[in-house]
């Protein structure tokens, strides 16, 4: 892996800490058409609804606004709606196109859904502004549905679904006679990259399979498990809320409680040994993911490690079988993200063409040469032993869910 890879590998660590506002789209089986601009709130945040909507959140319709007759709401909104058809085209769902706001974007965007068209392009949803297409994202369809056709597009959701920062997107779509909901996590790794979302194939299926009501303020409440949002009242809820979302999201997942810092609250990990590994740190009430799946076991990474109670995580990752070695130690900074404090290149080699591959000639240096790197100059291996901090243990799960639930319950 060359060295600008491994870079950007790093930067996804440091998702952020703290949830962000949840805006609500219109789930149509507990709302009905309202005046456009009306908000609603809720105990998890403030809702900026999409124009021509007001949410239900509990379940039940709302009444028309004083004022305003329900034949004059009700034509106000087929105008919006006609409106958004000729600005985003005929395919253009209009009662589930909003304008919001998304943390991957700045300002306001709009999301436009679009229906099977006559030319053969299936569903699928666009970010837009400006009328420049920003994002395309391809419609997710459980596996058995595959054939079917796409009846309806029943709600849209967009909140901070999985405590990292940034807006998700969760529907409720119908195809054939068959309602399921289907959840996009949203990344944008580092300041101007491009954003893009990722369908949650397995926590959508879970979430369909499982939610006792499959409206938004249904899908909300199961993913809670019981959490009305705000600031978390300990790390206890805060572990107990995120363990869940991952556990429906997961096969095979395990957990465990690490002193990162020692400052006496624990951090929680989450993953699946050998493949991937988060990891969430607790401040003042909120969420911080330091590390979002991180995947390791292959292609030269060894996997993550930290010294408890010293800020310290270190990581090995290697390329062409060991010839060049990585090690970097990350820590968690003053802003709750994890980021890399020093990178070590080892060439166990002598590249003599300097450029930084073992090729052919330099075969017969391999295990007899070794020289580290350190910020483009070469350093001792008393420089090197500097970075470490004591005794580093592996990042990875020892406890299954409910044991994880057992020992919390015990704190």
């Amino acid at each position: 892996m060359a060295f600008s890879i491994v870079l950007l590998f790093l930067t996804g660590f440091s998702a952020g800490c703290g949830q962000e506002p949840d805006r609500q789209g219109v789930d149509r089986s507990d709302t009905k058409p309202a005046v456009p601009g009306t908000d609603a709130s809720e105990g998890d945040g403030h809702m900026q609804e999409a124009p021509g909507r007001e949410s239900s959140v509990d379940g039940t319709a709302e009444a028309e606004p004083a004022g305003v007759p329900a034949e004059e709401s009700g034509a106000l909104q087929r105008d919006k709606e006609d409106e958004y058809r000729m600005r985003f085209g005929e395919n253009c769902i209009a009662d589930q196109t909003f304008e919001v706001e998304m943390s991957e974007f700045s300002g306001k965007v709009w999301f436009v859904p679009c229906a099977p068209s006559a030319d053969g392009q299936e569903f699928r949803m666009q970010i837009i502004r400006d009328r420049n297409v920003l994002n395309e994202i391809p419609a997710y369809v459980p596996e058995e549905l595959g054939g079917k056709k796409f009846a309806s597009l029943d709600a849209v959701s967009f909140f901070d679904v999985n405590y990292d920062g940034s807006t998700d997107i969760v529907l409720i779509e119908t195809y054939e006679n068959t309602t399921f909901a289907a959840v996009y996590f949203g990344y944008r790794e580092e300041e101007g990259a491009e954003a893009y979302f990722l369908p949650q194939d397995m926590l959508s299926a879970n979430i369909t399979a499982q939610a006792e009501s499959l409206t938004v303020p249904g899908i909300r409440e199961f993913l809670r498990g019981g959490y009305r949002g705000g600031d978390f009242s300990g790390y206890q809820e805060a572990w107990r809320s995120v363990s869940r979302l991952y556990q429906l999201g997961h096969t095979g997942a395990t957990y465990d409680l690490t002193d990162i810092d020692g400052d006496d609250v624990p951090e929680l990990v989450a993953g699946v040994n050998g493949y991937r590994v988060s990891l969430y740190a607790y401040r003042d009430g909120k969420v911080c993911v330091l590390m979002d799946d991180a995947a390791y076991g292959a292609m030269g990474n060894a996997g993550y490690e930290y010294a408890p109670g010293k800020n310290s995580i270190r990581n090995y990752n290697s390329d062409f079988a060991g010839a060049v070695l990585y090690t970097t130690y990350m820590a968690v900074g003053g802003d709750n993200r994890l980021g890399t404090v020093a990178q070590i290149v080892t060439y166990n080699f002598d590249d003599v063409n300097g450029n930084g591959v073992p090729d052919e000639e330099e075969q017969e240096s391999l295990g007899r040469y070794s020289v580290s790197y350190m910020d483009g100059r070469v350093i001792t291996d008393e420089e090197a032993a500097a970075c470490e901090q004591g005794e580093y243990l592996w990042i990875q799960g020892r406890l299954g869910y409910e044991e994880l639930l057992a020992e919390l319950d015990g704190m």
